[in-house]
């Protein structure tokens, strides 16, 4: 990446840690799941309160480094609104952005997920920043299997 891709990348970065989206009460959710990386002490929980099979309200709650509370907070600009299964899709699109040469698709707009792709330069960070992620989905399929969902440890 060149020097001004990454300022812009940081300073992206740097906005959703310092003002975090999604950092809102659920009443009732319909997914809850926490989520801690042991190696670092990153800690997530993620409420998803469900309408129709659409993500309605979102709730996340990062107490952790930069790249973890960003990437939660960039999780819940992108799966509000959104139905389950669009949210498994981009879920999956983050861990791929993340741990192999992909790049976006251009089917949509993803938001700030761009500003991630250079966690991957970092390969010990790139768990802070699937954490929100893989709690969300661990929490959503445990949802549909009917199940309480516990806390999740990335390891």
């Amino acid at each position: 990446m060149n020097d001004q891709l990454d300022e812009l990348y940081r300073d992206i970065i740097m906005d959703h840690y310092r003002t975090p989206r999604g950092k809102v009460a659920v009443e009732a959710p319909d997914v809850h799941n926490e989520g801690k990386n042991p190696s670092c002490g990153d800690e997530v929980e993620v409420n998803l309160k469900l309408s129709d099979g659409v993500v309605e309200k979102v709730g996340v709650e990062c107490i952790g480094c930069a790249i973890s509370t960003a990437s939660g907070s960039i999780l819940a600009e992108l799966v509000e609104g959104r139905p389950i299964e669009d949210v498994k899709k981009i879920a999956e699109i983050v861990k791929a952005l993340l741990t192999t040469d992909v790049d976006l698709p251009e089917d949509r707009d993803y938001g700030d997920l761009e500003a991630l792709k250079g966690v991957k330069q970092f390969p010990v960070r790139i768990k802070c920043a699937l954490l929100a992620w893989v709690t969300m989905i661990e929490g959503i399929e445990a949802y549909e299997r009917g199940e309480k969902t516990d806390a999740v440890t990335t390891e």
